[in-house]
């Protein structure tokens, strides 16, 4: 367990307290608000379709910078330096343009709920139920990263114990979410987007002040770490040592293509975001609104990490009693006055709600619709499905408590969560995407892709790299490498089995593969009014352009 140093405690006072008190009660004011809207299990488990795109697109975005991305994230750049770039512009961007383009419309077209109900459309039972105890179970940990990342600020905070950190702030998460479904959550993820803003900026701009601006930073981390230190491509060549210990293939092919588009086109948590729009356009254009902001925020975790490793040179080291994961509250300690304080505080546990939310939410309609419905107790009218959906939703609380102490062995908690997404978002990627674009995939084969992929990125992992059979030089490369391994083995065995079992009817295929329209999407509406910024295909090119503009210079 990496507890937070001791001399590590924030001089907060009654102003800050304030503050909190302030945000906990308007989160709680959204949840019972959004109560009165909840009819249905639709209205639980997607805000009955109503959303607009502007909501959806923000809550899209602040689903996923949660305080493991902020934690995680600056933990990156002090441990990696600028090579945190990757996973934003290389590992994020793309992707989410794809999933507006490309993917919204066989998702919302064919009406499903979820993320794995897809896999039974376009597969079998066996794809889905494999599908869905796979991701209720990666939500599960995840969310758990999420508890402790909140047990490192709430300990910085009061000095409480871990323990009653996490069930304090998981009380709220889950009375919002019992009491308002997805629409509390969504409305909250927004509120929580531009409260992260504020509390990271101020960091962001004091810490670069504390060290002499860009040029003090860089000479001091050059100093320390050597140049590619600010660099994000260099000396990642293959066979070519870097901070990252990841070559330009692993990089691009692992992080920029099977983790990128295997976390963003399939995580549940994310798409639900955009299933909850309240009609096809809105869908398409949530992930691509999501993406212009998501350019840009990498520069206020980035930076703050960076600053951490000048301010403390050995932060995560054997010498240190400070971890990378402790970067953040490192700064928040030493730079910030009272009130200011008290917004990056609540900054950070709106980030933990956000995150924690996102995977709450997303694990009660998987296990609820995916997993119970359908092979538990099937056929009960939908009261009780809404019913249940509530009381699952505490049960995923109370143990995404127990995974929490998983996420304490790591070091950086990105680490671990780039793991997990090497493990089962990459393999549900390589069969969605087979899946969609090639007709003739049977239907056995999305449930052996799912198993091939999955249990050879665990070996490759477990075995390969923890054992030491190849010498991969850290954590972060060991993952990307995983993720290829696991996204061919998937690969290969789906086209293997499809040679040798019966294809899918083509007539049950209509809506689920490119090149082909459900019965229903025409019926769909659309917005009337043809602005640019309603035309998804434009801003989809736009975020393609920006962030390509932004990649270009990379070394700074």
């Amino acid at each position: 367990m990496h507890y937070l140093a001791d001399g590590l405690r924030l001089p907060t006072n009654g102003l800050d307290y304030a503050i909190l008190a302030i945000y906990f009660a308007v989160v709680l004011g959204i949840g019972f608000a959004a109560r009165r809207s909840v009819k249905t299990s639709l209205d639980f488990f997607l805000s009955g379709r109503s959303l607009p795109a502007w909501v959806t697109g923000l809550a899209f975005v602040a689903a996923n910078l949660g305080a493991t991305e902020i934690l995680g994230m600056a933990a990156t750049g002090a441990q990696y330096g600028v090579a945190v770039v990757h996973w934003y512009w290389i590992g994020a961007i793309p992707a989410m343009v794809f999933l507006g383009l490309v993917m919204m419309p066989f998702y919302y077209g064919s009406k499903v709920r979820s993320v794995p109900e897809f896999l039974l459309q376009r597969f079998d039972k066996s794809a889905h139920l494999l599908s869905s105890v796979l991701f209720a179970f990666a939500s599960i940990l995840i969310a758990g990263v999420n508890l402790y990342a909140l047990s490192i600020v709430v300990e910085a905070l009061l000095g409480w114990p871990q323990w009653v950190s996490i069930v304090v702030a998981g009380f709220f998460v889950l009375a919002y979410i019992t009491i308002g479904g997805l629409s509390s959550a969504i409305y909250n993820e927004v509120l929580q987007f531009f409260v992260i803003l504020a509390a990271l900026i101020p960091l962001t701009i004091l810490g670069l002040k504390r060290v002499g601006g860009w040029d003090g930073l860089s000479e001091s981390l050059t100093g320390q770490h050597g140049g590619n230190f600010l660099t994000a491509w260099g000396g990642t060549g293959i066979g070519d040592p870097n901070p990252l210990g990841a070559n330009w293939l692993t990089i691009v092919l692992g992080l920029g293509f099977v983790l990128s588009f295997g976390y963003w086109t399939t995580n549940f948590a994310e798409v639900q975001r955009a299933l909850s729009a309240r009609n096809l356009s809105a869908a398409k254009r949530t992930p691509l609104i999501a993406a212009f902001p998501k350019i840009f925020i990498v520069f206020i975790v980035m930076i703050p990490g960076l600053v951490a490793a000048v301010l403390v040179p050995k932060i995560g080291t054997a010498g240190s009693d400070l971890t990378y994961n402790d970067a953040i509250p490192l700064l928040m300690q030493e730079l910030l006055p009272n009130g200011v304080l008290g917004i990056a505080v609540t900054g950070l546990l709106a980030a933990f709600m956000a995150g924690m939310a996102a995977n709450v939410s997303s694990f009660n309609t998987v296990f609820t619709a995916d997993i119970w419905a359908k092979y538990v107790v099937k056929g009960r009218e939908d009261t009780y499905y809404l019913k249940f959906g509530r009381l699952i939703t505490a049960i995923g609380v109370v143990a995404s408590i127990g995974t929490a102490f998983l996420a304490a062995s790591f070091s950086n908690i990105m680490g671990y969560l780039q793991t997990l997404f090497s493990f089962f978002n990459v393999p549900m990627f390589v069969v969605f995407i087979i899946g969609m674009f090639w007709k003739r995939a049977s239907m056995k084969s999305g449930v052996w892709g799912l198993v091939a992929g999955t249990t050879a990125a665990m070996v490759n992992y477990f075995v390969i790299y923890k054992q030491g059979v190849i010498d991969i030089p850290s954590d972060q490369g060991a993952n990307f490498v995983s993720a290829i391994v696991g996204f061919v083995a998937g690969a290969v065995v789906m086209v293997l089995v499809t040679l040798f079992t019966a294809p899918k009817p083509e007539a049950e295929l209509a809506g689920l593969v490119y090149g082909t329209k459900s019965p229903g999407m025409e019926e769909l509406p659309e917005e009337a009014d043809q602005v640019w910024y309603r035309k998804p295909a434009l801003l989809g090119w736009g975020a393609i352009v920006l962030a390509a503009a932004c990649y270009v210079p990379y070394s700074f």
